[in-house]
């Protein structure tokens, strides 16, 4: 009999408090804190289980016990080696930090945590050096880490620093509590001042890195965006996007669903860079002045603001990141050559 099977887990000394959300209803708590908590296997909890480490509602329970929305659950989290991910010495901009969060503005280029082929240069490799305590609960290879951006996605992450907070944090998000606004260009004049997207989205059937509209039912969920033109040009705008829903790559899809890919989007059809020249006749030739033409080679999608109610005081609070300079740089030239007569 292997130890894992043998012997009882060594037990944080702190509770962490949980309320089931509407998707989990049904589920076997065994099931539920491994979905929640991904660098424990579900042995261990069973065993925790059995300790009378889990509690739902004040009351111990079985593995096979059903959630319902709702429900309380405090669990003591099994302890698990000490195998974290190595730190990595990148620099960080840092835009808040207490001794509960951190809030990060991530540069472009960036993964968020190691994955397929993605192992160094990460953001989680990035907090391990920088940060002394990072919550654990999402995995050995995802300290802190409470949500994510895509790689060319620049903006606000918020880090948590223990479990508790995490398991706060996490809640927010999962009851859609937390305000996200970004900042993107699309390709083309939006026809709407503001509107609402909604859709359900899914992994596309051939290509598994890509999401995609979709009809309801089977693996579909929905996606709801909001957006708002901040400013229009001849063949661009500018935008405000507020997700209400925080499907993979969805503000991207939604963007390309209006047939208004944001702009150098390589992945959902906004080409692969944009060049002064590619604004006018004029900014052609203004071009052949300048060492490089270049205004933008990555997504122009930046997570400009983050809002949510501090995890340790319940205090709302609100974190802004300036926009990246290639976004600034292409903003510039489009008010010079695009403007509408």
């Amino acid at each position: 009999m292997s130890d894992e099977l043998s012997s009882p887990p060594e037990l944080s000394s702190e509770p962490i408090e949980i309320t089931v959300e509407a998707r989990a209803h049904g589920w076997r708590i065994d099931h539920y804190l491994c979905r929640l908590y991904p660098n424990y296997t579900r042995v261990l909890f069973q065993k925790a289980i059995k300790q009378e480490a889990v509690l739902v509602n004040g009351l111990p329970v079985k593995a096979a016990r059903r959630m319902r929305v709702n429900d309380r659950v405090s669990v003591r989290l099994p302890e698990v080696p000490d195998n974290q991910l190595p730190p990595e010495d990148i620099p960080l901009d840092i835009i808040y930090e207490d001794d509960w969060i951190a809030v990060i503005n991530k540069p472009t280029d960036m993964v968020v945590h190691p994955g397929k082929g993605n192992y160094a240069g990460t953001l989680a490799g990035a907090l391990q050096h920088h940060f002394d305590k990072l919550s654990d609960v999402a995995g050995q290879f995802r300290p802190g880490i409470v949500h994510r951006l895509d790689r060319n996605t620049t903006g606000l992450l918020v880090v948590a620093k223990d479990n508790q907070v995490h398991a706060k944090l996490s809640a927010q998000f999962e009851k859609r509590e937390v305000q996200k606004e970004y900042r993107a260009i699309v390709w083309g004049r939006m026809e709407f001042d503001t509107d609402y997207i909604e859709t359900f989205m899914c992994t596309h059937p051939r290509q598994r890195e890509k999401m995609i509209v979709c009809n309801e039912g089977g693996n579909a969920r929905d996606a709801f965006t909001y957006y708002e033109v901040i400013q229009r040009y001849k063949a661009f705008t500018y935008v405000r996007l507020k997700p209400r829903t925080g499907r993979t790559h969805q503000l991207r899809v939604h963007m390309q669903h209006l047939r208004h890919p944001i702009v150098t989007d390589r992945v959902y059809g906004g080409r692969i860079f944009l060049k002064m020249k590619d604004l006018s006749v004029q900014a052609e030739a203004d071009a052949e002045q300048r060492e490089t033409d270049l205004l933008i080679e990555r997504q122009a999608l930046h997570a400009f603001c983050l809002e949510f109610d501090h995890p340790q005081s319940g205090k709302r609070v609100s974190f802004q990141a300036p926009l990246p300079e290639d976004m600034k740089l292409t903003l510039a030239a489009l008010d010079q050559y695009q403007k509408e007569e």
